[in-house]
């Protein structure tokens, strides 16, 4: 591996562009010399204590011009849209005095659940118990209408039902006095989840602690059922306050690459006659069917039209099928004329899993973003059987579709400024001919504003516009008729001007070529970088397949106070398999992790050291769980450029990490498929 790696490095040519985007801070950074700069720097005390946090501005859309927000003293008010008005739903007393952290109205805002007794399970998952607040009565309902230590509960998408999952079990309440319906019966710990998903689809598919869905009406409820029962068990022992006598053991059914994975079934129960209901299974289709598979995408159309989308196990394939619910049979159909079928010959499906189709107002035809010929991911316009039309194009990407009507189609993409860490918002006029499209957000705040994201209401009439940086974030309200914006929902003038006694570093965006690719990095600099004097350095990697470090985003985190106090450069480079570039650059490590995206981080990191102001002989290099990885790795290469390095929960071996993730990109550990490469990504301890 040392051997093959360097006579790689030695064929890479390295070459600085000479065009470097100077990130503009001046508004953090000051105009005064480093013998005139009184002001303090930014602290490693300022840095744990959270004392300069951004605000964002929190609303839940509940139509299609208003919206519920949650005031900093705890009150949610209601929003009208257009006029700013505004009146209060729950006051802050009524969730404090049950002791509450959360309160989650119902659509029709009779009623409130005041979520008490959290306690965080895994990443997005977790159990509570909830009060039921009846607004007619101002009081609270008999607690023992819902279960203590629910794992998942939601209102219906309108009216007052309830669904909850209990003991992995599935349960409908018409409204919050009626009993409740049990849906499944086979729910066991460790076992048979329904309504959630197990620790691996958790973790790694869905990015949620649900596996239910309510139909828009409320008139039915799909859900997954997953099977753990061959799914091999990891233990481990928890330590805390309750338990350092005697640590509690902790067993999860844990998939490793190439072990028994779970299975997945999928079910809609129609609950319009509550008490009575009827269930209905789905099943995939023939060409996922007959091998291993994965949920991975559930989109309601209608209240009588799902889609799903499955995959192999193997993640280069996929099949998107559209359902119907037939009402004088009560049966669901998913004919295979309206199945879409997606194919990777140089990676995977999507990003990281499908992208979530958008359904037009007919609800037939739709709009997904997938790669085009050329490896770009872009929005493809879906209309049956007929062949899938791309309706953007170029060398950029689009990041996701935000809205669509029968007039126009928003979506966030990087195309501006053939910046791949930016994102703006985009409109395209559908009824247009040829289609016409507009940057919404491009020129709004050039300087501040150059990385959004953007929530729009029911019906898309108005949107909230985000700002994440390269400035101070920043939060507007618009008209989606005139894109004009109609209010600010939050400036941060108060974060901006106590950053004004602060000298803060600046951010500086740049790129270089290696092995033919034009790959960006960037450098939070020390302020008053003075380029005749040598810096020391530190990469800061992440380097996973699809990641992106480098980006207009605005942050206050440990670099900042590196920087600031430390005077230590921190950099971060997007070598090959970094995403948002194109399939080429993304795929260049598919099924062989630990090689490119390794000998990338030492290329930048060479390059770094014949930079004038930068310290040769003090560069080091940390990361995190794939960062962590990719530093044992550099490390372990014997390269030279770096003194030390800090490597913190990293994947010491590929067998052992889970099955969804690890054979998305490196297919299985057999004989057969992978095991070669497999073997080849072990971290190289000979140089340790």
């Amino acid at each position: 591996m040392k051997t093959l790696l360097k006579w790689l490095l030695g064929l890479v040519a390295v070459a600085v562009v000479v065009t470097v985007i100077a990130v503009p801070l001046a508004l953090l950074t000051g105009e005064s010399t480093p013998e005139s700069d009184s002001r303090r720097t930014y602290t490693l005390e300022n840095y744990l204590n959270d004392d300069y946090v951004y605000k964002t501005h929190n609303l839940q859309w509940i139509s299609g011009d208003q919206y519920l927000h949650e005031t900093p003293n705890g009150n949610i008010l209601r929003f009208d849209a257009e006029t700013g008005t505004s009146s209060v739903v729950l006051l802050n007393t009524t969730i404090s005095i049950h002791e509450a952290t959360t309160a989650i109205l119902s659509p029709d805002q009779r009623f409130a659940l005041l979520q008490y007794k959290y306690e965080k399970l895994w990443r997005h998952s977790y159990t509570a118990s909830y009060h039921i607040y009846d607004f007619n009565t101002s009081s609270i309902l008999d607690d023992a209408l819902l279960p203590n230590d629910t794992q998942y509960i939601s209102w219906s998408p309108i009216g007052h039902k309830l669904a909850y999952v209990w003991n992995n079990n599935i349960y409908i309440k018409a409204s919050p006095t009626a009993a409740p319906v049990q849906i499944t019966s086979n729910g066991e710990e460790n076992k048979i989840f329904n309504g959630i998903p197990d620790w691996v689809y958790e973790e790694e598919m869905f990015g949620s602690h649900s596996a239910l869905w309510w139909s828009p009406n409320g008139n039915f409820v799909a859900y997954a059922a997953f099977n753990d029962t061959e799914v091999p068990v990891i233990e481990y022992s928890f330590y805390s306050e309750d338990t350092l006598q005697y640590p509690k053991t902790i067993r999860i059914p844990y998939p490793k690459a190439g072990a028994k994975n779970p299975t997945v079934q999928f079910f809609i129960a129609d609950i319009q006659r509550l008490p009575d209901f009827n269930t209905t299974e789905i099943s995939p289709p023939a060409e996922i069917k007959s091998g291993d598979h994965y949920l991975s995408v559930v989109t309601w159309v209608t209240d009588e039209r799902i889609c799903l989308q499955w995959l192999r196990r193997i993640q280069n394939f996929s099949v998107l099928t559209i359902c119907d619910f037939e009402s004088a049979t009560g049966n669901w159909t998913c004919p295979q004329e309206k199945q879409l079928t997606e194919e990777s010959t140089s990676g995977w499906i999507g990003r990281f899993q499908p992208s979530v189709p958008y359904f037009a107002p007919d609800n037939t035809t739709y709009y997904k973003v997938f790669s085009n010929t050329e490896g770009y991911k872009h929005i493809h316009y879906v209309n049956g059987t007929e062949a899938p039309v791309p309706i953007t194009e170029g060398k950029w990407e689009v990041i996701s579709i935000a809205a669509v009507t029968k007039d126009f189609l928003y979506y966030i993409s990087n195309q501006n400024g053939e910046m791949p860490g930016g994102r703006n918002l985009y409109k395209m006029f559908l009824e247009s001919s040829p289609k016409s499209t507009q940057c919404v957000s491009c020129d709004l705040n050039q300087e501040r504003c150059q990385y959004y994201s953007a929530s729009f209401s029911k019906d898309a009439q108005y949107y909230q516009l985000n700002c994440l940086g390269p400035g101070l974030p920043l939060v507007t309200l618009h008209r989606s008729s005139d894109d004009q914006v109609l209010r600010y929902l939050e400036n941060n003038t108060e974060l901006e001007n106590s950053l004004k006694d602060i000298q803060m570093p600046s951010k500086k965006l740049g790129s270089i070529t290696v092995g033919g690719y034009n790959l960006w990095y960037q450098m939070i600099l020390p302020p008053h970088l003075d380029s005749s004097k040598k810096y020391p350095l530190l990469l800061e990697v992440y380097a996973g397949p699809c990641s992106q470090k480098v980006d207009h985003a605005f942050r206050i985190n440990w670099a900042t106070y590196l920087a600031s106090t430390e005077q230590i450069i921190v950099a971060s480079f997007d070598g090959r398999g970094s995403g948002y570039q194109g399939d080429e650059i993304m795929h260049a490590i598919n099924r062989r992790l630990g090689t490119y995206e390794v000998e990338d981080q030492i290329s930048a990191a060479r390059t770094f050291s014949e930079m004038s102001f930068v310290d040769k002989d003090r560069i080091a290099i940390w990361g995190w769980s794939y960062g962590g990885y990719v530093t044992s790795m550099v490390l372990g290469s014997g390269s030279g450029v770096f003194k030390c390095g800090i490597a913190v929960a990293p994947v010491s071996r590929w067998q052992y990490y889970d099955s969804i993730y690890t054979e998305r990109y490196m297919g299985l550990p057999i004989e057969s498929d992978n095991l070669r490469n497999y073997n080849g990504a072990l971290l190289p301890w000979q140089h340790f």
